[in-house]
């Protein structure tokens, strides 16, 4: 019990705090209403890039929560047509598409790009991530819990499980990303290369080759990544190579 709780302690709680405390002393928006969700320039705009384009994309969330959390969403482009983005947020029908701008900030954070795919790939896959997303099961008005999900990055995270051919796993700050629900507690990829034990999302396991080998408590995430030697804290993400 005593090392349980000594594991708890080093592997989860100090850097969880840690994170706080870095972000309690941030400047940060004072309500979604004062924050900015404009373009961030980060993609290309549509009219001056031809080819097809997948992108996974996620920004710190606001307030202290962007200590834990980020909000991830999906953009696709056919080739010589528009940007579609998907959202899903906690109000109103969840699943919104062109709620914000492509690469928006969010609550004032700037994006990060966790996939880019183009060209001929991103054309096969787009059907697939569409069908994945007409899928989702929660895509109701209610169908939204902010923790321990299904939320923003349960819903990406479920379209990156149906394609697995996108070839990446949201970051371990994305809570939320292992919710399932009560009865679901084995996911094994479709390629085969990730196992996932969840507890609802209040606990579980994960190993594999976009996993590398995780332990999840409440939504937060200490892991080791192998293939791409790093560290996984609470709050901060990955650390490594």
């Amino acid at each position: 019990m005593k090392k349980l709780i000594l594991f708890l302690l080093l592997c989860f709680i100090a850097p969880a705090l840690a994170s706080l405390g870095v972000r309690a002393a941030d400047s940060q928006p004072n309500s979604w209403r004062s924050a900015d969700w404009s373009s961030s320039g980060q993609l290309p705009a549509a009219e001056d890039d031809a080819p097809a384009a997948v992108y996974v994309m996620a920004a710190r969330t606001g307030g202290l929560k962007g200590a834990l959390a980020v909000h991830s969403w999906i953009v696709t482009k056919p080739a010589n047509g528009g940007y579609t983005r998907y959202d899903k947020v906690g109000w109103g029908n969840p699943i919104r598409v062109n709620g914000y701008p492509a690469d928006g900030r969010w609550y004032s954070n700037d994006p990060e790009t966790l996939l880019a795919l183009r060209g001929d790939e991103a054309a096969r896959l787009i059907p697939k991530i569409e069908a994945a997303i007409a899928a989702y099961p929660y895509a109701a008005r209610g169908g939204y819990v902010i923790w321990p999900g299904p939320n923003s990055n349960s819903f990406v995270a479920h379209v990156l499980r149906a394609v697995p051919e996108l070839g990446i796993a949201l970051p371990p700050e994305a809570v939320g990303r292992d919710y399932r629900p009560f009865g679901e507690f084995v996911t094994l990829s479709p390629d085969w290369r990730d196992l996932e034990l969840s507890l609802g999302g209040y606990a579980g396991l994960a190993i594999g080759a976009r996993y590398g080998l995780e332990v999840r408590i409440a939504g937060l995430v200490f892991g080791l990544d192998v293939l791409r030697p790093g560290i996984k804290l609470p709050g901060f993400g990955r650390i490594g190579v």
